[in-house]
């Protein structure tokens, strides 16, 4: 399960390194393609509504298997893209698509017991956060070799490839729900009104990761300006130092586990704005940007384990629905923090970042702050 969320959750990140390449290439400025990562993140919001909710009334392995085809499909899409407005629709549909991992982790919540569920979360977790750093060393190393579409063309032969491996290795589930599509999104909304917990959860994960989208929808755009003069490469290469994120995660589960979701979301949301923080002071030296990625990631991850790990008791027939909300909600500060890091990169450079990915952060500590004196 861990390697499947790996190898379909990475064709989201796949742009960000190629950002400067696909503008030459396609022939448009830096700011025009700087949106493409919002675009893959507003993708997979609308996927978790539409899609992830099936996961409740289908077998989830046969769900799994078409998302697997289908991301193959809009990895062929982005490979062959024109212009950049192709592109911006492959990276939609990429992101459309690629909710694999949002399948899998309730299929998983499923099959494991609450004692160790925690655990088994963050191990699945690590797969995830590895899949999506390494997929930036991935398309970073191989699209200054050959070129930032025979990325695409590599996916999208993985992608077949792992819809095959998954028909093979997965059970076949029964499903837990017994309702109609329709009447789920409307659970969905039901849920999300009745179920404070969850909807703190969403919201603290949603700000955290918007806070982790500013800074890698703009690492590329930084590395090149001096004192870098770095390209796709070097930007990729900054995922193996993320690699201690995928590493904390099962940590952060059993923490999760023993002390409870409370105390691990405020210790991670405080990583996550220090890592800001060292962006903010120094992060026009590499040894600041090592420093500040490492606290980053630890603080994204950890926090987003955390926040699963309290969110699936409270419904268990609703797991998938319980997702939908976290998740939509989370790609969605995915998206924002896309789109706001881009535009205060274009006006107002790297302290304007670090201001939007600081807010981010800081909004997200005194939601719960607030949202736990209640």
């Amino acid at each position: 399960m861990a390697i499947a969320c790996a190898l379909s959750v990475g064709n989201m990140y796949f742009v960000q390194p190629l950002l400067g390449n696909i503008a030459v290439s396609l022939g448009v400025s830096s700011e025009a393609v700087s949106y493409l990562p919002m675009w893959t993140q507003a993708g997979t919001a609308l996927g978790m509504f539409s899609f992830v909710p099936l996961g409740d009334i289908f077998p989830r392995r046969g769900l799994i298997v078409t998302m697997c085809l289908s991301i193959s499909v809009s990895a062929i899409m982005m490979a062959l893209a024109p212009n950049l407005q192709t592109a911006s629709v492959a990276a939609f549909a990429t992101g459309l698509t690629a909710i694999v991992p949002h399948l899998i982790l309730p299929f998983a919540a499923k099959l494991t017991t609450e004692q160790d569920r925690g655990q088994v979360l963050g191990n699945i977790m690590s797969g995830l956060l590895a899949g999506v750093l390494l997929a930036r060393v991935f398309s970073g190393l191989v699209g200054e070799a050959l070129g930032w579409r025979a990325v695409y063309w590599l996916a999208a032969g993985l992608m077949a490839l792992l819809a095959a491996w998954v028909r093979r290795g997965l059970p076949v589930d029964m499903p837990e729900g017994k309702l109609g599509y329709w009447e789920m999104l409307r659970s969905i909304v039901h849920l999300t009104r009745t179920q404070p917990v969850l909807r703190a959860a969403a919201v603290t994960g949603g700000l955290t990761f918007g806070a982790f989208c500013s800074f890698w929808a703009t690492l590329i755009f930084l590395l090149s300006t001096p004192p870098y003069h770095y390209g796709a490469r070097m930007a990729g290469l900054f995922g193996l130092v993320g690699v201690a994120g995928a590493a904390v995660a099962p940590l952060a589960g059993k923490i999760t586990d023993r002390r409870g979701p409370s105390t691990a979301i405020a210790v991670t949301i405080g990583f996550t704005v220090l890592g800001w923080l060292v962006f903010l002071v120094a992060g026009h030296w590499l040894a600041g940007l090592v420093v500040g990625v490492i606290l980053l990631d630890l603080g994204v991850q950890g926090c987003h384990v955390a926040n699963q790990t309290r969110i699936y008791p409270l419904a268990p027939e609703a797991r998938s629905r319980l997702n939908t909300v976290y998740m939509m909600t989370y790609f969605i500060g995915g998206a924002i923090g896309s789109a706001a890091g881009a535009f205060a990169w274009n006006r107002y450079g790297w302290p304007g970042v670090c201001a939007v990915g600081l807010s981010q952060g800081v909004a997200a500590f005194a939601f719960r702050g607030a949202r736990q004196s209640k």
